[in-house]
Protein backbone atom coordinates (compact mmCIF):
# COMPACT_ATOMS: atom_id res chain seq x y z
CA UNK A 1 0.00 0.00 0.00
CA UNK A 2 1.46 3.87 -0.67
CA UNK A 3 2.11 5.05 2.61
CA UNK A 4 1.51 9.45 3.21
CA UNK A 5 5.08 9.69 2.70
CA UNK A 6 5.13 8.16 -0.87
CA UNK A 7 2.08 10.07 -2.30
CA UNK A 8 2.62 12.17 -5.10
CA UNK A 9 5.99 10.23 -6.20
CA UNK A 10 6.74 9.03 -9.38
CA UNK A 11 6.17 5.03 -10.03
CA UNK A 12 9.89 4.29 -10.52
CA UNK A 13 10.89 6.64 -7.69
CA UNK A 14 8.84 4.66 -5.06
CA UNK A 15 9.48 1.33 -6.03
CA UNK A 16 13.41 1.67 -6.23
CA UNK A 17 12.91 3.15 -2.53
CA UNK A 18 10.52 0.24 -1.64
CA UNK A 19 13.11 -2.62 -3.09
CA UNK A 20 16.53 -1.85 -2.19
CA UNK A 21 18.29 -4.22 -4.55
CA UNK A 22 16.69 -2.53 -7.64
CA UNK A 23 18.32 0.96 -9.01
CA UNK A 24 15.84 3.45 -10.67
CA UNK A 25 16.65 2.21 -14.07
CA UNK A 26 15.55 -1.44 -13.09
CA UNK A 27 12.54 -0.42 -11.80
CA UNK A 28 11.47 1.54 -14.95
CA UNK A 29 12.32 -1.36 -17.08
CA UNK A 30 10.00 -3.65 -14.68
CA UNK A 31 7.57 -1.01 -15.05
CA UNK A 32 8.05 -0.78 -18.94
CA UNK A 33 7.57 -4.39 -19.14
CA UNK A 34 4.21 -4.76 -17.29
CA UNK A 35 5.48 -6.37 -14.40
CA UNK A 36 4.35 -3.71 -12.09
CA UNK A 37 0.72 -2.38 -11.61
CA UNK A 38 -0.85 0.32 -9.82
CA UNK A 39 -4.68 -1.23 -8.45
CA UNK A 40 -4.50 -3.18 -10.34
CA UNK A 41 -3.39 -1.50 -13.74
CA UNK A 42 -0.32 -1.47 -15.59
CA UNK A 43 0.91 2.14 -15.58
CA UNK A 44 3.53 4.28 -16.90
CA UNK A 45 6.78 5.16 -14.66
CA UNK A 46 6.02 8.44 -14.57
CA UNK A 47 2.73 7.76 -12.40
CA UNK A 48 1.88 9.73 -9.66
CA UNK A 49 1.19 7.94 -6.45
CA UNK A 50 -2.30 8.08 -4.79
CA UNK A 51 -2.04 6.92 -0.51
CA UNK A 52 -3.76 3.79 -0.21
CA UNK A 53 -3.09 2.72 -4.20
CA UNK A 54 -1.50 -0.49 -3.69
CA UNK A 55 1.42 -1.88 -5.66
CA UNK A 56 2.01 -4.88 -6.38
CA UNK A 57 4.44 -7.02 -8.98
CA UNK A 58 7.20 -9.29 -9.43
CA UNK A 59 10.51 -8.78 -9.25
CA UNK A 60 11.90 -11.78 -11.89
CA UNK A 61 14.46 -14.29 -10.76
CA UNK A 62 17.97 -12.97 -11.77
CA UNK A 63 19.06 -14.74 -15.05
CA UNK A 64 22.52 -16.23 -14.51
CA UNK A 65 25.16 -14.77 -15.67
CA UNK A 66 26.53 -15.81 -19.41
CA UNK A 67 29.86 -14.14 -19.72
CA UNK A 68 32.64 -15.91 -20.47
CA UNK A 69 35.25 -16.08 -17.71
CA UNK A 70 38.65 -15.09 -17.91
CA UNK A 71 41.68 -16.19 -15.79
CA UNK A 72 43.35 -12.44 -15.19
CA UNK A 73 44.97 -11.33 -11.99
CA UNK A 74 42.91 -9.88 -9.27
CA UNK A 75 44.42 -8.13 -5.88
CA UNK A 76 41.91 -9.75 -3.30
CA UNK A 77 42.49 -7.52 -0.05
CA UNK A 78 39.35 -10.09 1.27
CA UNK A 79 36.94 -13.18 0.87
CA UNK A 80 34.51 -14.71 2.18
CA UNK A 81 31.92 -16.69 1.45
CA UNK A 82 29.55 -13.73 1.47
CA UNK A 83 31.79 -11.25 -0.65
CA UNK A 84 35.09 -10.06 -2.15
CA UNK A 85 36.57 -6.79 -1.25
CA UNK A 86 39.14 -5.78 -5.12
CA UNK A 87 41.77 -3.33 -5.29
CA UNK A 88 41.33 -2.78 -8.96
CA UNK A 89 43.70 -1.61 -11.00
CA UNK A 90 43.81 1.60 -13.26
CA UNK A 91 42.43 0.93 -16.68
CA UNK A 92 40.42 -1.97 -15.98
CA UNK A 93 36.41 -1.59 -16.71
CA UNK A 94 33.98 -3.16 -14.45
CA UNK A 95 31.74 -4.81 -16.29
CA UNK A 96 31.15 -5.56 -19.78
CA UNK A 97 30.03 -2.97 -21.78
CA UNK A 98 29.87 -1.78 -25.98
CA UNK A 99 33.41 -2.27 -26.97
CA UNK A 100 34.29 -3.94 -23.75
CA UNK A 101 32.81 -7.59 -23.70
CA UNK A 102 36.24 -9.03 -22.58
CA UNK A 103 38.77 -8.19 -19.94
CA UNK A 104 36.60 -6.90 -17.35
CA UNK A 105 36.20 -6.85 -13.72
CA UNK A 106 33.47 -9.11 -14.19
CA UNK A 107 34.90 -11.65 -16.46
CA UNK A 108 37.61 -12.01 -14.31
CA UNK A 109 35.57 -12.49 -11.15
CA UNK A 110 33.44 -15.26 -12.69
CA UNK A 111 36.47 -17.22 -13.14
CA UNK A 112 37.68 -16.57 -9.42
CA UNK A 113 34.61 -16.86 -7.70
CA UNK A 114 32.39 -18.76 -9.80
CA UNK A 115 29.10 -18.29 -7.62
CA UNK A 116 28.53 -14.25 -8.13
CA UNK A 117 25.14 -12.75 -6.84
CA UNK A 118 22.87 -12.54 -9.73
CA UNK A 119 20.60 -9.44 -8.93
CA UNK A 120 22.77 -6.73 -11.17
CA UNK A 121 21.85 -8.82 -14.00
CA UNK A 122 23.29 -10.67 -16.75
CA UNK A 123 25.85 -8.14 -17.76
CA UNK A 124 26.96 -7.07 -14.16
CA UNK A 125 26.69 -10.05 -11.75
CA UNK A 126 27.54 -9.36 -8.13
CA UNK A 127 28.50 -5.67 -8.86
CA UNK A 128 27.37 -2.93 -6.08
CA UNK A 129 29.17 -0.31 -7.42
CA UNK A 130 31.62 0.71 -9.97
CA UNK A 131 34.73 2.67 -10.44
CA UNK A 132 35.55 4.20 -13.53
CA UNK A 133 38.24 2.78 -15.71
CA UNK A 134 40.97 5.24 -14.52
CA UNK A 135 40.28 5.16 -11.38
CA UNK A 136 42.11 2.62 -9.25
CA UNK A 137 41.56 1.21 -5.70
CA UNK A 138 38.66 -0.68 -3.60
CA UNK A 139 35.89 -2.36 -4.92
CA UNK A 140 33.33 -4.59 -3.24
CA UNK A 141 31.21 -7.53 -4.95
CA UNK A 142 28.73 -9.64 -3.64
CA UNK A 143 28.65 -13.65 -4.14
CA UNK A 144 25.15 -14.04 -3.48
CA UNK A 145 22.01 -12.46 -3.63
CA UNK A 146 20.86 -11.34 0.10
CA UNK A 147 24.79 -9.91 0.31
CA UNK A 148 24.03 -7.77 -2.87
CA UNK A 149 20.53 -6.73 -1.20
CA UNK A 150 22.10 -5.80 2.35
CA UNK A 151 24.92 -3.91 0.75
CA UNK A 152 23.09 -2.44 -1.74
CA UNK A 153 20.97 -0.88 0.93
CA UNK A 154 23.60 0.60 2.56
CA UNK A 155 24.36 2.65 -0.54
CA UNK A 156 20.82 3.74 -0.79
CA UNK A 157 21.04 5.49 2.89
CA UNK A 158 24.15 6.82 2.16
CA UNK A 159 26.12 4.86 5.04
CA UNK A 160 29.28 3.26 3.42
CA UNK A 161 32.38 4.99 4.02
CA UNK A 162 34.20 5.96 0.88
CA UNK A 163 37.69 8.31 0.96
CA UNK A 164 39.48 8.65 -2.22
CA UNK A 165 43.06 10.66 -2.99
CA UNK A 166 42.69 12.88 -5.43
CA UNK A 167 45.80 14.50 -7.30
CA UNK A 168 44.18 18.24 -8.22
CA UNK A 169 45.47 21.10 -10.58
CA UNK A 170 46.05 24.27 -8.69
CA UNK A 171 46.06 25.01 -4.54
CA UNK A 172 42.44 25.46 -2.58
CA UNK A 173 42.86 28.64 -0.57
CA UNK A 174 41.50 27.31 2.65
CA UNK A 175 42.49 23.55 4.12
CA UNK A 176 39.17 21.79 3.82
CA UNK A 177 35.59 21.93 2.25
CA UNK A 178 32.53 20.86 0.84
CA UNK A 179 30.78 20.97 -2.42
CA UNK A 180 27.09 20.23 -2.32
CA UNK A 181 25.62 20.70 -5.94
CA UNK A 182 23.08 18.54 -7.84
CA UNK A 183 24.83 16.14 -10.73
CA UNK A 184 22.65 15.62 -13.63
CA UNK A 185 23.57 14.52 -17.17
CA UNK A 186 25.29 17.63 -19.04
CA UNK A 187 23.01 18.93 -21.65
CA UNK A 188 24.67 18.89 -24.70
CA UNK A 189 27.61 16.15 -24.26
CA UNK A 190 25.46 12.96 -22.95
CA UNK A 191 28.80 11.04 -22.09
CA UNK A 192 29.83 13.87 -19.26
CA UNK A 193 28.34 14.98 -16.03
CA UNK A 194 27.04 18.42 -14.62
CA UNK A 195 26.22 20.72 -12.00
CA UNK A 196 24.29 22.51 -14.72
CA UNK A 197 21.83 19.68 -15.62
CA UNK A 198 18.33 20.31 -15.99
CA UNK A 199 17.58 16.91 -14.45
CA UNK A 200 19.90 16.08 -11.24
CA UNK A 201 20.20 14.53 -8.31
CA UNK A 202 21.79 16.06 -5.11
CA UNK A 203 25.63 15.27 -4.43
CA UNK A 204 27.73 16.04 -1.54
CA UNK A 205 31.55 16.09 -1.63
CA UNK A 206 33.86 16.71 1.32
CA UNK A 207 37.20 17.45 0.84
CA UNK A 208 40.42 18.32 2.59
CA UNK A 209 44.02 19.42 1.86
CA UNK A 210 46.37 16.04 2.37
CA UNK A 211 49.35 17.77 0.70
CA UNK A 212 49.93 20.60 -1.07
CA UNK A 213 52.57 20.26 -4.26
CA UNK A 214 53.89 21.94 -7.08
CA UNK A 215 51.55 23.10 -9.41
CA UNK A 216 49.00 20.37 -7.36
CA UNK A 217 47.60 19.53 -4.42
CA UNK A 218 46.42 15.91 -3.21
CA UNK A 219 43.14 15.78 -1.78
CA UNK A 220 41.39 13.70 0.93
CA UNK A 221 38.16 13.24 -0.32
CA UNK A 222 34.65 11.73 1.03
CA UNK A 223 31.75 10.75 -0.56
CA UNK A 224 28.24 11.11 1.22
CA UNK A 225 26.80 10.39 -2.58
CA UNK A 226 27.72 8.10 -5.21
CA UNK A 227 26.81 9.98 -8.62
CA UNK A 228 28.63 9.04 -11.81
CA UNK A 229 32.02 10.93 -11.64
CA UNK A 230 30.86 12.80 -8.95
CA UNK A 231 34.92 13.98 -7.85
CA UNK A 232 35.88 15.19 -11.05
CA UNK A 233 32.32 17.05 -11.81
CA UNK A 234 32.63 18.17 -8.05
CA UNK A 235 36.37 19.38 -8.32
CA UNK A 236 36.30 20.50 -11.44
CA UNK A 237 33.07 22.94 -10.73
CA UNK A 238 35.17 24.51 -7.86
CA UNK A 239 38.34 24.99 -9.98
CA UNK A 240 40.28 22.21 -8.83
CA UNK A 241 40.11 19.51 -11.65
CA UNK A 242 41.23 15.86 -10.93
CA UNK A 243 44.82 15.98 -12.44
CA UNK A 244 45.02 14.03 -15.63
CA UNK A 245 41.51 13.84 -15.99
CA UNK A 246 40.62 14.17 -20.41
CA UNK A 247 36.88 14.69 -19.93
CA UNK A 248 36.86 17.53 -16.97
CA UNK A 249 40.22 19.72 -17.82
CA UNK A 250 42.60 18.33 -15.40
CA UNK A 251 45.85 19.60 -16.62
CA UNK A 252 46.92 16.38 -18.98
CA UNK A 253 50.15 17.77 -20.13
CA UNK A 254 51.08 18.15 -16.76
CA UNK A 255 50.26 14.73 -16.33
CA UNK A 256 51.45 13.48 -19.24
CA UNK A 257 54.82 15.14 -18.23
CA UNK A 258 54.90 13.50 -15.05
CA UNK A 259 54.15 9.94 -16.92
CA UNK A 260 50.50 10.00 -15.84
CA UNK A 261 48.14 8.89 -18.20
CA UNK A 262 44.96 8.68 -16.67
CA UNK A 263 43.10 10.59 -14.32
CA UNK A 264 44.95 10.57 -10.94
CA UNK A 265 42.08 9.61 -8.86
CA UNK A 266 42.15 6.47 -6.47
CA UNK A 267 39.78 4.92 -4.07
CA UNK A 268 41.93 4.60 -1.01
CA UNK A 269 39.52 3.60 1.74
CA UNK A 270 35.87 1.63 1.96
CA UNK A 271 34.00 0.96 4.94
CA UNK A 272 30.58 -1.16 5.35
CA UNK A 273 28.38 -3.29 7.65
CA UNK A 274 29.21 -6.71 6.77
CA UNK A 275 25.96 -8.38 5.66
CA UNK A 276 26.37 -11.44 7.68
CA UNK A 277 28.42 -10.59 10.76
CA UNK A 278 26.87 -7.06 10.88
CA UNK A 279 30.05 -5.83 11.97
CA UNK A 280 31.95 -2.19 10.86
CA UNK A 281 34.14 -3.54 8.63
CA UNK A 282 37.13 -1.06 6.63
CA UNK A 283 39.44 -1.42 3.68
CA UNK A 284 42.16 -0.09 2.61
CA UNK A 285 44.70 0.10 -0.64
CA UNK A 286 47.88 2.33 -0.87
CA UNK A 287 48.57 4.45 -4.02
CA UNK A 288 49.64 2.38 -7.00
CA UNK A 289 52.93 2.86 -8.30
CA UNK A 290 51.97 5.50 -11.14
CA UNK A 291 50.15 7.93 -8.21
CA UNK A 292 53.14 7.11 -5.48
CA UNK A 293 55.65 8.36 -8.44
CA UNK A 294 53.35 10.80 -9.40
CA UNK A 295 53.55 12.50 -5.44
CA UNK A 296 57.56 12.38 -5.20
CA UNK A 297 57.70 13.83 -8.53
CA UNK A 298 55.33 16.51 -7.77
CA UNK A 299 56.89 17.12 -4.11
Amino acid sequence: MVSPELAGKRLDVALARLEPALSRAQAQRLIEQGEITVAGAVVKAAHKLRAGERIAGRVPTPAPARLEAQEIPLVVLYEDADLVVIDKPAGMVVHPAAGHRQGTLVNALLHHCRDLSGVGGELRPGIVHRLDKDTSGVLVVAKHDRAHRALAAQWKVHSIDREYLAFVRGAPRSEAGTVDAPIGRHPTDRKRMSTRARVSRSAVTHWRVEERLRDATLLRVRLETGRTHQIRVHMASIGLPVLGDPVYGGGRALAAARGIARQALHAAQLGFTHPTTLERVRFESPLPGDLAALLEALR
